[in-house]
C-alpha cells in the first residue's frame, strides 16, 4: 500500500503544477495521450484534428469526417519504476444529420504490489490500476466554430480492501464531464483557438468519504497557428493549462495557537473545524460547482493574511500576504510546440513544456524540451514522442509510441 501512495504521489507530481501541492485527486487523467502531441510539448487544444479529439477537446470532433481508430502505449514515469504502464484507445466516427461522435479509454497499469498487514506480515500480491472510459459528441455551429461534450466514467482500482484498521475498500468509481469549444479563422484567416474544461465533476473518496479529494478539474486553453502549401506545412502550438480547484492548508487564523476546535458558530467541539470567529482553519476545499470560479482567486484573495497562520513570508513591518495575483499565475502551465509535415507523408516534431510547481522543469528554472516524427501512408499513421529532462527525473527519458487507422 506504501508503494501506491508513493507512485501515486509521483504522478501528481509528474502531471500538472497545482497538484504538486495534493489539491485533487484522480491526477493521472492529466496524463496527456498520443505521441503526436507529446512531441509537440504536450499542446492540442487547438489542434484537436484526429481520434485523439474526445480527450485533447472534444469540440474538434465536429469539423471532423470518417471514421478513425488511434492507439498509445508508454511505459510512464520509466526512471521512477518499471511496471506503470499507460493505454489509450480513442475511436471517432462521423454519422450523418448527427454529428462526431467519439470516445476513448484510459487504462494506467500500476503493476503488482505486496500486501501487508499493519504489523507488516506478508499477506500475498495484488494488482492496481485506475481506468476511465469517455464518450464524446462534438458538432459545427458555423463553418469555423463547433462545440463539444464528453461524459466520463473514472474507476481507480488501488485494492480489494483498506490497509490495517482502515475501514471500506481501495477502490472507487465517480462521473464527470468536459465541455470545450474550438475556433477556426480567430482574429486570422490561419489561427485557431481551443478551449476544453475536463474532469468536471463531484469529489473522489477513496476508504474514507470524510477525506475526500476534488475531481482534477482543468481547463486548456490554446491556440494554433498554421501555415505552408501544398507539400510543406508548418503548425505553431501555444497551450495555458489551469487546475480549477480551490484548496486551503490548515490555518491558526486567530493566533490561538491552534487550528480547529470550533464549529462555524463558535462553540467549542471536539475537532472542530473552525475557529471561535468562525472562520475554517482546517485544510478543505470548495465544492467542484464554486471551485471552478474561485480557484482563481484563493491564494490572494480569499486566504486571510495573518502573521500567525504560518503560511506567507513576514516583511520589515511584521505583516504577511498569504498569497498573491502573481503566485495564482505561478501554477500555470505552459507548452508550446511546432510541427512541419512534408507532403502529408512524413513529420518532424519539437516543443517544451514549463510547470513550475510541479517540478516539470530543467535545472528548476528551464521549460522541459520535447521532440518526435512521424509517418503517414495509406491510412495507416505512426508516431513517436520523446521527452528529455533533468538526469534522474521521473519524467526524463519517456516514449510515446502512438498509431492512427483511418478507414
Amino acid at each position: 500500500m506504501k508503494r501506491i501512495i508513493a507512485m501515486l504521489g509521483i504522478i501528481s507530481l509528474m502531471t500538472a503544477g497545482a497538484l504538486a501541492q495534493g489539491e485533487a485527486g484522480a491526477v493521472w487523467l492529466l496524463i496527456n495521450p498520443g505521441a503526436r502531441f507529446s512531441g509537440m510539448g504536450e499542446v492540442g487544444a487547438a489542434l484537436a484534428d484526429d481520434a485523439y479529439a474526445s480527450y485533447w477537446n472534444p469540440a474538434g470532433l465536429g469539423f471532423l469526417r470518417g471514421r478513425e481508430l488511434a492507439l498509445t502505449h508508454v511505459n510512464w514515469l520509466p526512471n521512477l519504476v518499471s511496471d506503470i504502464y499507460y493505454e489509450f484507445i480513442g475511436y471517432r466516427q462521423f454519422i450523418r444529420n448527427v454529428g462526431t461522435v467519439g470516445g476513448n479509454i484510459i487504462l494506467l497499469n500500476l503493476g503488482e504490489q505486496q500486501r501487508t498487514d499493519e504489523f507488516g506480515h506478508d499477506l500475498g500480491t495484488f494488482n492496481s490500476f485506475m481506468l476511465a472510459v469517455t464518450g464524446s459528441y462534438g458538432t459545427a455551429l458555423t463553418r469555423t466554430s463547433s462545440i463539444g461534450v464528453g461524459v466520463k466514467m473514472v474507476h481507480q482500482h488501488l485494492t480489494d480492501q483498506g490497509a490495517g484498521k482502515e475501514l471500506g475498500k481501495g477502490y472507487s468509481t465517480n462521473f464527470c464531464f468536459d465541455i470545450a469549444y474550438l475556433k477556426h479563422s480567430f482574429l486570422t484567416k490561419n489561427l485557431t483557438l481551443g478551449i476544453n474544461m475536463a474532469n468536471i465533476g463531484p469529489k473522489i473518496a477513496f476508504i474514507d468519504v470524510n477525506q475526500a479529494d476534488p475531481m482534477p478539474t482543468n481547463m486548456k486553453l490554446g491556440l494554433a497557428y498554421k501555415l505552408g502549401n501544398e507539400y510543406n506545412k508548418v503548425t505553431i502550438a501555444f497551450d495555458i493549462n489551469k487546475i480549477l480547484v480551490a484548496a486551503y492548508p490548515d490555518r491558526d487564523i486567530d493566533g490561538d495557537e491552534k487550528v480547529g476546535g470550533y464549529d462555524e458558530n463558535g462553540h467549542a467541539v471536539p475537532g472542530g473545524e473552525y475557529n471561535k470567529k468562525g472562520q475554517r482553519e482546517y485544510a478543505h476545499s470548495d465544492e467542484w460547482y464554486t471551485g471552478i470560479f474561485t480557484s482563481w482567486v484563493d491564494d490572494w484573495l480569499l486566504m486571510y493574511d495573518s502573521a500567525t497562520d504560518g503560511i506567507g513570508s513576514a516583511d520589515k513591518d511584521g505583516n504577511t500576504k498569504d498569497g498573491s495575483l502573481a503566485a495564482e499565475f505561478e501554477k500555470l502551465t505552459y507548452n508550446f510546440g511546432i510541427e512541419y509535415w512534408y507532403s502529408n507523408l512524413f513529420a518532424l516534431r519539437a516543443g517544451c513544456m514549463y510547470d513550475k510547481p510541479g517540478n516539470i522543469t530543467m535545472k528548476g528554472k528551464w521549460p522541459v524540451p520535447t521532440f518526435g516524427a512521424g509517418l503517414r501512408w495509406a491510412g495507416m499513421g505512426f508516431d513517436f514522442g520523446y521527452t528529455a529532462g533533468d538526469p534522474g527525473h521521473p519524467r526524463q527519458n519517456t516514449m510515446l509510441f502512438s498509431m492512427n487507422i483511418k478507414f
